[in-house]
Parts: structure tokens; C-alpha cells; sequence
């Protein structure tokens, strides 16, 4: 049940694992908003992304981002860090969505101004559930800042 002002969106997508990267894709497809999934694989692949740096350079800037926090060559922490503190980039709603349920991760992300935490199920019904609960949740119930380029 898609709303008239449930406008597509560009998701930007850093995760490592490909089965979750896999499961997070099915989702989006099964959902019937036609939002584009942007995928990078490792926190310097996301902030050359967000800054159009290298093969980056025609991007738009996402709407959303889903983040795990553990990635190679910078983990997530460090890239939402990154995200909050840069007045370019802050706007930009990012939801954590990692394996960890440890309360130090999910305290530091709130600290770090994440605007979600989510868990990932381990079941693939329920990953695949939750992903599309986000989805439709910065879709189709909040507003998000209008791109200005």
C-alpha cells in the first residue's frame, strides 16, 4: 500500500556479506516501491560513494543509508562518524543494520546520531521482513530532505 507522495529513493547499501547483501536486494525487489539499491562493500568504497570520489563520481547522493558496522578497511563506526560530522552528508538518515545486539554498538551508533538500530534477523523470512519495514518506513511515514544536487 504505497501512498501518492511515496516517491523512489536511492539506498545506499554498505555491507560485506553477500548472502545479507543477497537477502537485502530480495527484499527491496519483492517490495513494490521501485527504490534503487546502491551496494559498496567496505566503509572506504562507502565514503568514496558519498563523496563521488573514483569510480563514484556520477552517484547521486542516497537518500538512506544501511549500514553494518563491521566492514573492512574502516567499519561502520568510523563511516557514520564520518556521515554526522560532515555538514554535507548529515541530513542523510543512516540505519545501522548489523548482526550485533551488543549494547556498547548500539549505544556508540546512537551517540554517533544514527537515526536506527536494527538488528539482523537470522531468519531469512524475517531479514527479509525487517528490511522491508525500513523501507517502507523512510518511504512511505517520514519525510526526507529533498536532494538540492
Amino acid at each position: 500500500m504505497t501512498t501518492p507522495a511515496a516517491t523512489p529513493i536511492d539506498v545506499l547499501l554498505v555491507e560485506d556479506d553477500p548472502g545479507d547483501e543477497l537477502m537485502t536486494r530480495e527484499a527491496f525487489e519483492d517490495n513494490k516501491i521501485g527504490n534503487t539499491l546502491h551496494v559498496v562493500r567496505d566503509g572506504e568504497e562507502a565514503l568514496d560513494f558519498l563523496y563521488r570520489r573514483g569510480a563514484h563520481t556520477d552517484v547521486p547522493q542516497p537518500d538512506l543509508i544501511l549500514l553494518d558496522l563491521n566492514l573492512p578497511k574502516y567499519d561502520g563506526r568510523q563511516v557514520l562518524e564520518k556521515i554526522k560530522s560532515d555538514p554535507a552528508l548529515s541530513h542523510i538518515p543512516v540505519v545501522v543494520l548489523t548482526t550485533s545486539a551488543a549494547e556498547e554498538d548500539i549505544l556508540r551508533s546512537y551517540k554517533l546520531h544514527a537515526n536506527a538500530y536494527v538488528t539482523k534477523p537470522v531468519d531469512l523470512d524475517q531479514f527479509i521482513a525487517a528490511v522491508r519495514q525500513i523501507d517502507d518506513f523512510f518511504v512511505q511515514v517520514v519525510r526526507l530532505p529533498r536532494q538540492s544536487g
